[in-house]
């Protein structure tokens, strides 16, 4: 009978030799409780809107609300771990970006606003909102409600409150845009993906950054989302700030520490912008938009009606989404023709 010893020096040169041959040998599990290495990502805990949240595995079934924050899941390849998207179809062209792929892949759940119903059939296991981007306490419909049937949810960093009431922005839009990358790539165990994202967006702002204006050579510019009486605009937290600045304009609402609101006509008129942006979407398109301010009396007087300074970009471009980079490419090369 071979001695134990024997046999053990055996099976351990035998192993070696595999090894040495180019052998794959690969556990199927790394911990003494069977755990296999993938698992070991878990528990992973990320910080969302000052609250820390805690996550024992990847959610398979998300709902997102909106067309920004589902193209984030599509722009992380993450259609597999959706169970569908809520949004109009009235958010512009959904052919032309690279992860277009992500639409074809999902349920397109409803063109109506989203609800607690809707998420329950939907058997979701997280919901993909913000304030004002799906969540709404007049409407029932609250982080804390889903919460209470089951349901987890993640908030768009851009409608984080800050505090001031109902205000939302807690970061500059960019930087709020590549928190909830890095944050979701932690969550479903694609942070590679994430990096690689942030860093391609960093490199692309970087480059329009780089052959934009500065200082007093910066044109004023004004972002229009809508409204006759007042207008809703965009303060500091919301993406045009970003969009605006890093193309090379002055934003003129910059000192509004909020992320989307209204201000007075009186204010347009005696910040004078010398460019307006138009956010297109909705029932009231670019060209209503463009009509009504070209005859409201009011502007009149203001530099970019009297020069015919208006540039249009869609909604997805403007609100937190992975289109923010190249809106700022195409701002840019707008404002550059403006001041030539």
């Amino acid at each position: 009978m071979p001695h134990p010893l024997r046999l053990a020096a055996l099976a351990l040169a035998a192993a070696l030799a595999l090894t040495g041959c180019g052998a794959d040998i690969t556990p199927e599990a790394d911990g003494k409780d069977g755990t296999a290495q993938a698992d070991r990502h878990y528990p992973v805990t990320v910080e969302n809107c000052g609250e820390k949240k805690r996550y024992d595995k990847a959610p398979q079934r998300v709902v997102t609300n909106d067309v920004g924050i589902t193209e984030i899941m599509f722009a992380l390849g993450l259609a597999d771990h959706m169970a569908g998207y809520v949004m109009p179809d009235d958010k512009g062209d959904m052919t032309s970006v690279p992860w277009k792929d992500g639409y074809g892949k999902t349920t397109w759940l409803s063109k109506e606003r989203i609800n607690k119903e809707l998420v329950l059939d939907a058997r979701a296991d997280l919901v993909f909102a913000g304030w004002n981007y799906g969540f709404n306490e007049g409407e029932g419909f609250t982080p804390a409600e889903l919460k209470r049937v089951g349901v987890d949810s993640y908030l768009l960093s851009e409608s984080c409150r800050n505090g001031q009431g109902k205000a939302r922005g807690v970061m500059p839009p960019l930087e709020a845009l590549y928190t909830d990358l890095r944050n979701l790539g932690k969550i479903f165990d694609v942070e590679d993906r994430a990096n690689t994202l942030i860093t391609s967006f960093r490199k692309e702002v970087a480059d329009a950054r780089s052959k934009a204006a500065t200082g007093g050579d910066r044109l004023r510019v004004f972002l229009y989302d809508d409204g006759k009486d007042k207008p809703l605009t965009s303060g500091a937290y919301a993406g045009p700030h970003d969009i605006i600045t890093k193309a090379g304009g002055d934003h003129i609402m910059k000192d509004l520490k909020d992320s989307w609101t209204t201000v007075g006509w009186e204010t347009v008129v005696d910040r004078d912008p010398e460019v307006i942006v138009i956010n297109n979407y909705g029932d009231t398109g670019a060209d209503e938009k463009r009509t009504f301010l070209k005859s409201y009396k009011p502007l009149a007087g203001v530099s970019a009606i009297k020069n015919d300074r208006i540039v249009v970009l869609d909604y997805v471009d403007l609100v937190e989404s992975p289109r923010n980079p190249a809106a700022i490419s195409s701002l840019a090369e707008d404002l550059r023709k403006f001041a030539r």
